[in-house]
């Protein structure tokens, strides 16, 4: 992948967390971090589909990436953790997943729509199970903090 394809897909993910953001009513001094969020979770998307090839495992490392992201912008900003995941997460989600599942069961081609079923569950399950990770340490790690 050329740098500069990386470059424009990383401010398309930029600029479609803006818009989601906007139309969620996320306050306007959060749109610019909220954005940086979700083209760094697409980044480190590319990143990792290219070193190691497996959509699952570059799901789970992009989203890792942007619910730490999220925590400590949320911290440090001092705004809901959610202002930030939300959005942020949003270029990870497999949605094309999701159309061809549904797009094969319609076409009645089961093989197809249970493959695509299958690669929905996992990516999903890898960012749910990401969220799940990093938000369970940041909560250990400020209890004992306390």
């Amino acid at each position: 992948m050329s740098p500069f394809e990386i470059l424009f897909q990383v401010g398309s993910a930029f600029f479609g967390v803006i818009t989601l953001a906007v139309l969620f009513q996320v306050p306007r001094k959060y749109l610019l971090f909220a954005g940086i969020t979700g083209a760094g979770g697409w980044f480190a998307e590319l990143i990792m589909m290219e070193l190691t090839e497996s959509p699952v495992l570059a799901s789970f490392s992009a989203a890792f990436f942007v619910a730490v992201l999220s925590q400590v912008l949320a911290r440090i900003r001092k705004a809901p953790v959610t202002v930030y995941l939300v959005t942020g997460i949003l270029p990870l989600v497999p949605g094309v997943g999701m159309y061809r599942m549904v797009y094969y069961l319609l076409q009645e081609n089961n093989e197809y729509a249970s493959y695509y079923f299958s690669y929905t569950l996992q990516v999903a399950g890898m960012i749910a199970l990401a969220i799940f990770v990093v938000d369970s340490f940041f909560r250990v790690f400020y209890r004992k903090r306390k």
